[in-house]
């Protein structure tokens, strides 16, 4: 009976006694015992025995170290006939601060190891240009600084002089301030401290939008490298690397009083300018005169810029195009465009004027404000094309001197004056019964012929008007169908007014269609044979001839530049 217990016992022993030996058999080191702030620092934690060793808990490491990443490997030897193995986890540890760094007891493979002490120094800030160390990081901002929404340059650039096989470099992040890449990273070689680094560069594009001081963090880059002398670097063993950028302080100014109320803009350059005025600087009523207006800033975005627009014009209909904006980057400057078309549509002959306007905007590299302008321009505005010419007033006739007889003529007294009186007066009597018999009937609406009332020259203005229906110039059409009408109506001055006096709304439907076509770019199939239809008998007018109210849009771009 009592074999059975110390049989158990013995058993009990025989099995435990190897994994308890084998659990205590566990190693904790460190590559290397002292650190620079940046660096990255292994340990390895040895198991000896083989076999299935599952991950570790390293939670505790979280207080003073960033755990980058685990590895494992196993070796096997045979020494005189004797099979020995072991497993080795290592563990890519960045300690987080300075100071002397304790790593607690951890839990492997059923054993604990004992802790492990680690020394961490300030970085020298020497050792990157004496060329000691194998990655390292560079930063720094250009100017040191400016004004709130002025650009600042901020470079990054990454030196390695081993053979990366991974990485990642953080991108900038500030409060405060709006970050925006600078094209493509830049690659090419340079030397520190005699020693050759391959440079990988980034710059920023960096907008302060508040003042003070700032400070943009250190940036963190973590890799894996190999060193090709290494035998077992064949079999993908890397070596994790990482590095810190320095902390980068700049100063940002307040917008300066100076700067007036007027928009702040803080760039490097701005341009204005206005194009497509014609060289004769003549116009013609009803024909558009297509203007584009730009502004381009460097040193800023489009979103920083104000929108462009025309005053309203004496004697002119504005009506602005989509705007074409955007931002491209130059070099390490955003270079911001806004653009905005106008098509200017004169309504009556005369002069037209287009002042003057004027952008104030700040220029950083001289430091002091500048005035963009764009000159004032005078055009004359010819009638419409076909439109009848204008006559000149006649010169008043003096009246002829009455003819005094110097005696009676003959045959004077022998008229039948009674005859004549009497007839006069039953020409009248007829002439009243007829109106009391029309004052009677009922009345209908009586509607004035289409053509009833025309000008002499509306015969030829209505042709040229037809010719010009059949073709597919919109501004020909407009232009023909306008000077048709003021040979009826003079007092009309656009297309717009003629719309309001016409009685017919097929008519003032293709008004419509027409004016769409000319100003919005719109395709109009079967227009031309519209207008010929709709205008083949004259015009439809109605009470109002157009001209004796305002204009019931409402403004199409309010915003206007200081002028």
């Amino acid at each position: 009976m009592k074999a059975r217990p110390l049989f158990a016992l013995l058993w009990m022993m025989l099995v435990l006694w190897p994994l308890a030996s084998r659990a205590a058999d566990v190693q904790a080191t460190l590559d290397r015992n002292r650190v620079e702030l940046g660096e990255t620092v292994t340990l390895n934690l040895r198991v000896n025995g083989g076999g299935m060793v599952p991950a570790p808990d390293l939670s505790a490491l979280s207080g003073d170290f960033a755990v980058l990443g685990t590895s494992s490997n196993t070796s096997i030897s045979i020494v005189n006939g004797a099979r020995s193995a072991q497993v080795t986890i290592g563990v890519a540890l960045r300690p987080l601060h300075v100071g002397t760094l304790r790593i607690p007891p951890l839990s492997v493979a059923g054993s604990t190891t004992p802790p492990v002490l680690l020394e961490v120094v300030p970085p020298d800030p020497t050792a990157a240009s004496s060329g000691r160390k194998d990655v390292f990081l560079e930063a720094g901002v250009d100017p040191q600084g400016g004004y709130v929404g002025q650009q600042l340059v901020y470079t990054v650039r990454l030196f390695f002089a081993t053979d990366l096989t991974s990485g990642s470099l953080e991108d900038p992040q500030l409060t405060g301030v709006d970050v925006h890449p600078l094209g493509n990273e830049i690659n090419y070689q340079a030397e520190r401290g005699g020693r050759r680094y391959n440079v990988i560069e980034r710059r920023y594009a960096l907008t302060p939008q508040r003042p003070g001081h700032q400070e943009m963090p250190p940036l963190a880059f973590q890799g894996e490298m190999v060193d090709m002398a290494d035998p077992n670097a064949f079999f993908g063993n890397a070596t994790p690397v990482t590095a810190s950028s320095p902390t980068v302080a700049f100063d940002v100014r307040p917008i300066p009083a100076q700067a007036g109320q007027t928009a702040w803009l803080p760039a490097h350059a701005l341009q204005l300018s206005l194009d497509g005025a014609p060289t004769h600087g003549e116009l013609r009523v009803g024909q558009p005169l297509n203007l584009v207006m730009s502004v381009q800033a460097t040193g800023l975005s489009y979103e920083a810029l104000p929108a462009l627009s025309l005053p309203a014009l004496d004697g002119a209909t504005v009506y602005p195009d989509k705007p074409v904006n955007g931002t491209r980057t130059e070099g390490p400057w955003l270079v911001g465009r806004r653009q905005q078309g106008f098509a200017v549509v004169p309504s009556r002959p005369g002069t037209l004027t287009i002042p003057e306007t004027t952008l104030t905007w700040w220029n950083v590299a001289e430091d002091k404000a500048e005035v963009a302008r764009i000159p004032a321009q005078t055009y004359t505005v010819l009638p419409a094309a076909g439109a009848p010419a204008q006559q000149p007033p006649a010169t008043p006739v003096a009246p002829a001197e009455p003819v005094v007889a110097s005696q009676p003529m003959a045959g004077m007294a022998g008229l039948p004056w009674r005859w004549i009186a009497l007839g006069s007066l039953g020409l009248w009597l007829l002439s009243v019964l007829a109106w009391w018999w029309l004052r009677r009937r009922p009345s209908a609406p009586v509607r004035t012929p289409p053509t009833q009332g025309a000008a002499p020259a509306a015969g030829p203005l209505r042709a040229a008007f037809l010719t010009a229906a059949r073709g597919d110039d919109s501004a020909r059409q407009a232009a023909s169908l306008l000077a048709w009408a003021r040979a009826e109506r003079p007092a009309l001055h656009n297309l717009g007014e003629l719309a309001q006096a016409l009685a017919s709304e097929p008519q003032r439907a293709a008004i419509a269609v027409l004016q769409r076509k000319r100003y919005a770019g719109g395709e109009a199939p079967g227009l031309g044979d519209q207008l010929a239809k709709v205008f083949r008998d004259g015009f439809d007018w109605g009470t109002s001839d157009g001209s004796d109210g305002a204009s019931p849009l409402p403004p199409l771009y309010p915003f206007n530049l200081q002028r």
